[in-house]
């Protein structure tokens, strides 16, 4: 028997891995120095551990660890590159460009440039969730000072042509950041191979603590400068001040470097259960469909859109089931998920839309009991379902004249 609720959301979160956990113990209870007291070998020992882990960190990205500072998280990394090179290149220019579908934590930084007298740049994507080098060539103007795309989309697993569009902004000069939250561990990033500037990445996603961060900032052609956005006693290279949580640090390192070594096996497992659910699910229902790019995706992501059933009702339907409908970050609002939107997704079929997130501690024997579960509350939702049975019978309800009251 398979133990439910079973959690298929880990594009939302993922458990900490029992190994991170241990690495962490010790530095809340045994070593629970300040790495900033450098008189005692209380502090020596707490900095010694966060040295190691700027390391392993470093290392999955292709960086220097002297490179790597470290945040609260991927959203205040997205608020630190960006508005930290709008206001310390903004003699330079006023102007960024981005994407529709990026993270919430981009949309709404440039949101704030915006009203801080900024001119940004929101490029459209095609219909898999792309965006391409020409776009953003065509959309580089003399006062462009960052670019910032997003490596891999939370919703909808989609890839971005990162390498591409690195090259390009180092061709005309230009910063380039990348969120690159969901692709750590999945595929492989390397920033001077990508041309990447500033990259910011989180430990939950990767099966480490929640609560810390890192951003990447390039220090040599060209040195990133960032105006920072929290004063205080000068830690991290005097980016981002204040005590360093050595536990956590300790776990984000750890689940770097686990991710690492591992995810050759990782990215087989993810991709192999994953077509197994994508396959389980649209080969029993009709009018089901992929949303994103159906190769250029996440191993284990798969956004579907059940046409004919009401999103809501579908997850209320599968409860044994932990998904998500949008972001975890928006998934509070009834509004149809604007990255749905901005690929064309009509409305309905956008609330239709279901997420499924497949990741290391997934079975074979979970995905079984998934499909199973979707299929028969699909099935059952859209037998009650006036329009589906009209589908059904050949009418095409698309021509038909609704009567308006």
């Amino acid at each position: 028997m398979v133990k439910t609720p079973i959690y298929m959301d880990n594009n939302a979160t993922t458990r900490t891995d029992p190994r991170v956990v241990n690495a962490m113990l010790p530095y809340f209870t045994e070593k629970f120095g300040n790495a900033a007291s450098r008189s005692h070998a209380f502090g020596w020992e707490a900095e010694e551990a966060v040295e190691n882990a700027r390391e392993q960190i470093a290392s999955i990205i292709g960086a220097n660890a002297k490179e790597m500072i470290f945040t609260s998280g991927a959203t205040e990394s997205n608020n630190l590159a960006i508005k930290g090179v709008a206001a310390m290149y903004k003699k330079k220019g006023n102007h960024v460009i981005t994407q529709a579908t990026e993270h919430k934590a981009t949309l709404d930084t440039c949101k704030r440039l915006e009203r801080d007298g900024f001119q940004v740049t929101y490029l459209p994507v095609d219909k898999y969730g792309q965006v391409h080098a020409d776009q953003v060539r065509e959309a580089l103007t003399d006062k462009t000072i960052l670019v910032t795309i997003m490596a891999a989309n939370n919703e909808i697993g989609t890839l971005q042509p990162i390498r591409d569009i690195g090259r390009l902004c180092k061709e005309k000069g230009v910063l380039f950041h990348t969120d690159a939250v969901q692709a750590i561990g999945k595929v492989p990033v390397d920033v001077e191979d990508m041309g990447i500037d500033l990259l910011s990445l989180t430990a939950h996603k990767i099966y480490g603590p929640k609560g810390i961060g890192a951003l990447y900032v390039r220090k040599k052609d060209p040195r990133v400068r960032l105006e920072p956005q929290i004063d205080g006693g000068g830690h991290e290279r005097g980016m981002r001040s204040g005590t360093l949580p050595v536990p956590m640090i300790v776990g984000l390192g750890l689940a770097c470097e686990i991710a690492k070594n591992e995810m050759a096996s990782e990215v087989e497992h993810a991709f192999r259960l994953r077509e197994k659910l994508r396959k389980g699910i649209m080969e029993k229902l009709p009018e089901t469909y992929l949303n994103g790019h159906p190769t250029d995706r996440l191993p284990g992501n798969a956004n579907i859109s059940f046409a004919y059933v009401e999103g809501e009702g579908l997850m209320m339907g599968i409860k044994e089931v932990a998904v998500s409908s949008g972001s975890a970050c928006t998934s509070a609002s009834l509004e149809p998920s604007y990255v749905l939107r901005a690929l064309g997704v009509g409305d309905e079929l956008a609330h239709s839309s279901i997420r499924f997130g497949i990741g290391r501690f997934n079975t074979e024997e979970e995905v079984d009991r998934v499909i199973e579960i979707v299929v028969r509350e699909v099935n059952r939702l859209r037998e009650m379902s006036p329009l589906y049975e009209m589908v059904q019978q050949g009418i095409d309800i698309k021509k038909i004249e609704w009567a308006h009251h």
